[in-house]
């Protein structure tokens, strides 16, 4: 732990409350497509960005779906709630950032686009914490491919062993070990296989537990 320098952290899930808006928009656009249950397809695109989630939205629900227009009325429904409630933040999430603010240098890898991260953390009062934000329109391929987490580490100078990363997905958990970062899960909506979990550095219930080991 001594060589540790940075602590890398997603924010959908894990900084901010996002996902559970997003089952909410995503089934209530579902429903206005006329699509099947698309219990498969939020789980697969958690952590992916617009193009990755295009594309697999298209192989469960059919090539002929207008994916786009999909996560297009989405986001409508989205910004409406955020508006109108506001976005919580995770539980420990202002506390743990706090904490960890004297010890390590703290940045963002997120999927989501870059004007979406400043405006919702901004919002929920957290966005000075972060000394680089990496976001989802800077990357071809998002999670679970490791290119955000590269990224991440150059834009604080760091290569990724001298990084630890805090997730809540498989796929984002799996981007971050890719790219060679230890890695810690925090499981938010979907779970992890033991497989998995074995390659994480640390499975945490909580943000809380962070306090435990740094």
């Amino acid at each position: 732990m001594n060589n540790i320098k940075a602590v890398i952290f997603d924010m959908d899930g894990v900084i901010l409350d996002s996902e559970s808006i997003c089952d909410i928009t995503w089934e209530m656009t579902r429903k206005e497509f006329g699509l099947p249950d698309g219990t498969d397809a939020i789980n697969e695109c958690r952590g992916t960005n617009r193009t990755d989630s295009c594309i697999i939205l298209k192989r469960i629900f059919g090539q002929e779906l207008d994916a786009e227009k999909f996560l297009d009325r989405s986001s409508e429904h989205f910004m409406e709630i955020e508006f109108s409630s506001g976005i919580p933040l995770m539980p420990y999430a202002k506390e743990i950032l706090e904490y960890l603010k004297p010890k390590y240098r703290l940045a963002l890898a997120s999927s989501t686009r870059g004007p979406t991260v400043l405006r919702q953390l901004t919002n929920a009062g957290v966005i000075d914490y972060f000394e680089t934000r990496t976001t989802g329109e800077m990357v071809v391929h998002s999670k679970p491919d490791p290119e955000i987490y590269i990224l991440a580490c150059k834009s604080l100078g760091l290569k990724p062993e001298d990084c630890i990363a805090v997730e809540d997905s498989p796929n984002g958990a799996k981007s971050a070990i890719a790219a060679g970062l230890k890695t810690i899960l925090i499981p938010d909506r979907t779970k992890p296989d033991e497989i998995l979990k074995q390659k994480c550095w640390k499975v945490c219930k909580s943000l809380e537990d962070l306090k435990d080991f740094l």
